[in-house]
């Protein structure tokens, strides 16, 4: 079935972008909005340089992910404009003319060195409001981030237009078909590294392509949150796989997370069974009008009571909850927002004049605390660990007798569970990109 016509959906998101670049100027009694690329810059003491990031803020306008040294420029009333470097140089490859579908929608001058940009840029900085790294600046337009400018921009950037839907999308394609390539890998008898090297060849991205660093742990490294070690070496003995890796399609990002047990009878997997069926559950609480930090409470009820049920602890989930005992095994946050960046912006953000909505007590590393709304797109990511640092003190608190310690000394070895999924707020019904995605490919 083809898409949705690319060419009818960008022009409208860059008219919608316009629209929020006008407001943000008018709260921030500028005249301009200035947007650098950002440029490569170099390692201390060394000629190499550090792998580009582009600016998150650019590729919102651009699908441009690339091109350092370029700039994009909204004047209300006027055509967007972007500097587009294309260097003479024969060191490296040159990027290609601006071609595709988003060309038309820019007043686009190209530029054959980076200082040439100043005189494409408008006159009186002190006018612009220029967002980026400072490393990103010319003489004179340095990045001054104006707080009223960002924080409008944040807070609409939570809300994505169709033509970023379908970016992230796109995005899921690569990433679903990647993850079943390291299923392969791991049922295969794959190192961690092997199985890191099978997914990027499925998702055809490198690992300065994709959206994060690959999250490959075989066995008792998946109770380390962010393991990126990736032994060359597989284990003796394989008794569980955990993967959290993304993909990347013109500029938005995917987050996707698996869990799998090498025996599909055993204990573990029916625990990787029953985390799975309550992701579902709670994906289906993305809805409109929602508050996040409900979701991540109720998450921690439904693990809790897994925990209960599997014999691990002796203690309702509700008392798991209030005590702290469930962060011991769910220590981070539910999910965040997701888009142009892996934690997407805005997260905490009051209103678009700014202000913070804190995590609920207890619960310091959740990084959305808002209420939905439709257009919002966010992860959804509960899991269960067994990691020896928080185990420890659990074991040396006032709540240790509601533990069954041999039971989680017979866990330990399979690290931990993590699922998620990239969940649309509708509407109605939310859109599950992620299982949408694997349902296309299988």
């Amino acid at each position: 079935m083809a898409g949705p016509d690319i060419s009818i959906l960008y022009p409208r998101h860059v008219d919608e972008l316009q629209r929020r670049a006008t407001q943000a100027l008018e709260r921030g009694g500028f005249d301009h909005l200035v947007i650098p690329s950002g440029n490569v810059h170099y390692q201390v003491f060394d000629d190499r340089d550090y792998p580009y990031a582009v600016n998150p803020q650019f590729k919102a306008w651009v699908p441009l992910t690339r091109n350092p040294g370029s700039w994009v420029v909204h004047t209300p009333g006027e055509k967007p404009k972007l500097i587009y470097l294309q260097p003479f140089d024969y060191w490296h490859v040159v990027p290609q003319a601006p071609a595709g579908y988003w060309v038309d929608a820019f007043d686009v001058v190209v530029i054959r060195t980076a200082g040439e940009a100043r005189q494409h840029l408008p006159a009186r900085p002190e006018r612009c409001a220029i967002v980026g790294e400072s490393h990103g600046a010319l003489e004179g337009y340095t990045p001054n981030n104006p707080d009223a400018v960002i924080d409008y921009l944040d807070h609409q950037r939570t809300i994505k237009t169709p033509y970023e839907i379908e970016m992230m999308r796109r995005a899921t394609d690569r990433g679903v078909r990647a993850h079943r390539a390291a299923e392969r890998a791991f049922r295969a008898g794959a190192s961690e590294f092997g199985i890191h090297l099978a997914y990027c060849q499925a998702a055809r991205q490198d690992a300065n392509e994709l959206p994060y660093g690959n999250i490959v742990a075989l066995n008792e490294h998946g109770a380390v949150l962010h393991y990126t070690e990736r032994d060359r070496v597989p284990p003796a003995e394989v008794r569980s796989f955990l993967i959290d890796a993304g993909a990347s399609h013109a500029g938005y990002a995917c987050d996707i997370t698996r869990t799998y047990a090498s025996d599909r009878d055993s204990e573990f997997q029916s625990m990787v069974n029953a985390v799975e069926a309550a992701e579902q559950r709670l994906c289906d609480k993305v809805r409109a009008g929602v508050d996040y930090r409900q979701i991540h409470l109720d998450a921690h009820l439904e693990m809790a009571t897994i925990l209960r049920d599997s014999g691990v602890l002796d203690m309702s989930p509700e008392s798991a909850l209030e005590t702290g005992v469930s962060a011991k095994f769910f220590p981070h946050g539910i999910g965040h927002y997701i888009g142009l960046q892996v934690h997407d912006v805005g997260g905490f953000l009051e209103s678009d004049r700014g202000g913070r909505i804190e995590p609920p007590d207890g619960h310091p590393y959740l990084r959305l605390t808002r209420v939905l709304e439709p257009g919002a797109v966010v992860t959804i990511e509960p899991g269960i660990y067994f990691a020896d640092l928080l185990m420890e003190e659990l074991r040396s608190g006032e709540h240790a007798g509601a533990v069954n310690w041999d039971k989680v000394d017979a866990l330990r070895p399979y690290g931990g569970i993590r699922v998620e999924d990239d969940v649309v707020c509708t509407d109605g019904d939310p859109i599950n990109l992620t299982r949408d995605g694997f349902a296309s490919l299988d």
